[in-house]
């Protein structure tokens, strides 16, 4: 019985014959207990918890840059976007944020965004990256899809004319641009302000949903077809989806036209505004501007 495999092969038998017996656990006593690692922590044993109460599992874990860019190259988009509901843990954002961890988390968060090169055209035809702008303890978020020329040239999103066009919809709304966070699906300008790609969108998308988590809004407006996909995981049309209130995780969504949109169709501009009287409506806020002036 010396020779390490003879022993292993009785080990082996002995086991299988107690399975046999109907016998599949058996008790660890104190000595027999595997001791930790070196350089790890020992784990609380069960008996060491309070009868009733439950182990919460850890926190995100930071990934490594090659494990996230490995990640964030999947073929499908959807994927990427399934993953990270099921990563969010339940409907709520989690704890609330003071004001000081908020802006250290988006500061830190930013500068990871600023030297992500995962969209390899994007990351070599932009000016800057595009993060966001606002209040860190907003009510309100606007969701739009991607930076254009001028929010590529200044850094920040939604600054050229159908970003003015928003600052009217918002001090409409009776707020200003400082009381809200303004974000975008991708932060790198897409060539020929196109569409940001499905590849993209899961490259760049983790980036706001993060963003969100530590914003946690009680309002996101999605800001045209691609914000609302994206968010909202659908397929269906601005017009089916206008006028509604959907949920992401413990925020209130609506969905309107964007404003470059807007700015091509003008006659759009009565129905955006009948969103954001809905909008203004379920935040609380008593419209008091002259009759019913549109953006």
């Amino acid at each position: 019985m010396d020779d390490p495999k003879t022993r292993q092969r009785a080990t082996l038998q002995f086991l299988a014959s107690l399975q046999q017996s109907g016998i599949t656990d058996l008790p660890m006593t104190q000595s027999s207990q595997a001791s930790p690692a070196p350089n790890q922590p020992p784990v609380a044993s069960d008996a060491s918890a309070e009868p009733g109460l439950v182990m919460e599992s850890p926190g995100p874990i930071a990934v490594p840059t090659d494990m996230a860019r490995s990640t964030a190259k999947r073929p499908a988009a959807m994927s990427l976007f399934e993953a990270e509901s099921a990563a969010a843990g339940g409907d709520d954002y989690g704890p609330a944020l003071s004001l000081e961890q908020r802006r250290s988390q988006l500061q830190l968060l930013a500068e990871q965004v600023a030297s992500c090169t995962l969209c390899d055209e994007l990351a070599q035809h932009r000016t800057q990256t595009v993060f966001g702008v606002g209040n860190p303890q907003p009510r309100l978020c606007f969701l739009g899809e991607g930076p254009g020329a001028d929010e590529d040239r200044k850094g920040e999103p939604f600054v050229g004319r159908a970003g003015q066009l928003l600052t009217k919809i918002i001090e409409a709304c009776q707020m200003r641009r400082d009381d809200v966070y303004i974000l975008n699906t991708v932060k790198c300008r897409p060539p020929g302000n196109r569409n940001p790609s499905d590849q993209e969108l899961t490259n760049c998308w983790p980036h706001a949903v993060k963003q969100l988590e530590i914003l946690q809004p009680e309002f996101i407006c999605c800001l045209g077809s691609v914000a609302a996909r994206t968010l909202l995981q659908t397929k269906e049309s601005i017009g089916r989806l206008r006028q509604r209130f959907f949920s992401y995780r413990s925020s209130q969504v609506i969905v309107t036209y964007h404003p470059a949109y807007l700015l091509r169709n003008p006659s759009a501009k009565s129905l955006t505004w009948d969103d954001m009287k809905m909008l203004m409506q379920a935040m609380g806020i008593e419209y008091s501007g002259p009759g019913a002036s549109r953006a």
